[in-house]
């Protein structure tokens, strides 16, 4: 399904926070290594088999939950309920961004190390 969907993020012992009609961007990396042999074949890339991700959340909120978010990103690391997987995801705060003359946010979330 396009179209915005419910952010849900949390501190490590809290509740969940649900942010409504969210724009989600989601960008996923393999992890690899390069390996470079003397008087070898030439270059080899070795898949690791780790993967990371970056996930930026969009939308309106009011100063209320600004004020819970920024909880959240104090907090230091986070959970967040992947949107498309439906799966519980240990991540890191990055970046937080509002604007209260229109209620705009911008979160930055990172999944391991990209």
């Amino acid at each position: 399904m396009v179209g915005e969907r419910p952010c849900l993020i949390r501190t490590s012992e809290g509740d969940w926070l649900q942010l409504d009609n969210c724009s989600i961007s989601i960008e996923q990396r393999r992890r690899f290594q390069r390996e470079v042999a003397r008087d070898g074949e030439g270059d080899d890339l070795i898949d690791q088999g780790s993967e990371s991700a970056k996930y930026k959340f969009t939308g309106r909120i009011d100063d209320k939950t600004y004020l819970k978010l920024l909880e959240v990103f104090r907090s230091g690391s986070c959970w967040l309920m992947e949107p498309l997987e439906e799966l519980e995801l240990k991540v890191c705060f990055a970046k937080l961004c509002y604007d209260n003359s229109n209620g705009t946010f911008e979160i930055l979330l990172i999944q391991d190390a990209i």
